[in-house]
């Protein structure tokens, strides 16, 4: 793989990638105000995370790559959704929040900075940028994994209501 220049990283972060996390964030967001909070305890299978654990993952690991670009590091623990945070309207709140402020982060970053090889938890290292897209893989994922907890409460909930007609 060839590594891009710090002026190629730059532009590509400003004229590419930055639109599409802007756009896939209000996905997210989204995606996250659609869980209702009478089904946070939802869990499709004894070995799935709750639809809140989900939710709260979603939220701080989208935050946790963009700060850890900023950063320069994966710092464990660098982003946490505060305990007091329990609702699924304050999770979003928080997201949104936080989000904005990393997204303003990012689009300070020198090409410098964008090349920067950063560690990710001792088992690779890549150059900061791609774990732009990195964090981006892995909030679709996870929006992928939460939209079908919310398709499930929906079909057993018409199914519930069709069966009192």
């Amino acid at each position: 793989m060839s590594e891009m220049t710090a002026e190629q990283a730059h532009l590509f972060v400003h004229n590419v990638v930055l639109g599409i996390l802007k756009n896939e964030s209000r996905t997210t967001r989204s995606v996250l105000a659609a869980v209702p909070n009478a089904n946070l305890d939802y869990r499709p299978d004894p070995c799935a995370k709750t639809a809140n654990e989900l939710l709260r993952h979603i939220a701080s690991a989208d935050n946790f790559f963009l700060k850890s670009v900023v950063d320069g590091a994966f710092v464990p623990g660098s982003v946490k959704i505060p305990e007091d945070v329990k609702t699924q309207e304050e999770v979003v709140e928080w997201y949104g929040r936080e989000y904005r402020s990393n997204f303003d982060a990012v689009t300070k970053l020198s090409g410098e900075q964008l090349i920067k090889m950063v560690d990710f938890r001792g088992l690779f290292e890549r150059p900061a940028y791609t774990f732009l897209q990195a964090g981006l893989l892995h909030t679709i994922h996870h929006r992928g994994q939460l939209s079908t907890y919310e398709s499930y409460d929906s079909a057993e909930a018409k199914k519930a209501a069709q069966a009192l007609v």
